[in-house]
């Protein structure tokens, strides 16, 4: 199988696009609901008798995370996982392990802009892009606006070391889970000690067509989108005088089917969630004070395609971009 090769990405960043374009769906959780085709108009789901009450960030928080790309076999054992994916999924056969960390302060601001957040990627780039994610990467999103960043160690030929990513893609609220339903089969497959929150997006045009991460429909080309949070309120590890809360336990979701970067699901489970008030030294000051109009636009979902971009065969490909073009 032939990869995308690096030499292919240099225009990733670099070619002209309208910042109008690159505001993608989210459903409430990043951007505005209009941008995206909710179930309802104000993209919130109001919870029946019996589900649980909504899970709520802390204003702070920083924790590293565990990423399972399952590449074989995810049908039969879908998302949220405990841990690693289980037997009889095999690491190197079935699914590759990375690691990351997202560090998320709600209280900054520079005084016309709020919220920040920083996703890092070691080694392994976010995974829902048709490219070769074989890079380290960062999201980083101050208010409404949203920065890719890539490293000198491992950079990409010609990728510059900062594009703009979305000029609408800000932080999650604190109770951003309204915006998912509750997926009780989600919770159920670990016994409850999660509350699952997740649905499936058509890949045809955008909306929501199923609750729960079973039954698998990436072969419909359509999209997961997920959550889960510890069903029991503990204290935090660090701040101790805070309230117990209930713990955010792994993000999954659809990746790129594309080969590369060969991801029909990833899990990204916490490890040391905790209330630390990330230092903006570390982490957003490298975008701090450019001013996005002079960056370039990213193409990361819509790359120059050479030839040696293969589409996965015998079913078509979601993307996190939108609905596909007829």
């Amino acid at each position: 199988m032939r990869i995308l090769r690096l030499a292919s990405i240099l225009l990733l960043c670099a070619a002209p696009a309208a910042a109008q374009d690159a505001v993608y769906p989210t459903y409430g959780v990043h951007n505005a609901p209009s941008v995206s085709p909710c179930a309802n108009p104000d993209c919130v789901y109001v919870r029946s008798p019996g589900e649980p009450s909504n899970p709520v960030y802390p204003a702070w928080w920083s924790s590293h995370w565990t990423m399972y790309r399952v590449y074989k076999n995810y049908a039969a054992y879908p998302p949220p996982y405990a841990g690693k994916p289980p037997p009889p999924l095999k690491e190197g056969q079935d699914y590759e392990t990375s690691h990351g960390a997202t560090y998320y302060d709600s209280t900054w601001t520079d005084g016309s802009r709020h919220g920040a957040m920083m996703e890092y990627y070691d080694k392994r780039c976010l995974p829902i892009f048709p490219i070769d994610n074989r890079f380290t990467c960062a999201f980083i999103s101050l208010g409404e606006t949203a920065f890719f960043v890539t490293y000198p160690a491992d950079r990409p030929k010609d990728m510059p070391p900062v594009c703009l990513f979305s000029p609408r893609n800000h932080p999650p609220e604190l109770d951003f889970i309204e915006h998912l339903p509750y997926a009780r089969s989600d919770s159920a497959r670990l016994h409850d000690e999660v509350q699952g929150y997740s649905f499936w997006i058509s890949g045809t045009d955008g909306k929501p067509v199923q609750i729960g991460a079973s039954s698998d429909r990436t072969a419909r080309g359509d999209i997961l989108f997920g959550y889960a949070f510890e069903s029991l309120p503990r204290p935090d590890a660090v701040d101790t005088a805070a309230p117990p809360y209930r713990h955010p336990q792994s993000f999954y979701f659809s990746g790129s089917t594309y080969q590369p970067p060969d991801t029909p699901i990833v899990s990204q489970n916490y490890t040391d969630f905790a209330m630390v008030k990330p230092d903006p030294a570390q982490t957003w000051d490298q975008v701090d004070k450019l001013d996005p109009a002079t960056l370039p636009q990213c193409q990361l979902f819509n790359p120059p395609a050479p030839e040696a971009l293969a589409r996965p065969p015998g079913h078509p490909a979601g993307t996190w971009a939108g609905p596909r073009q007829k």
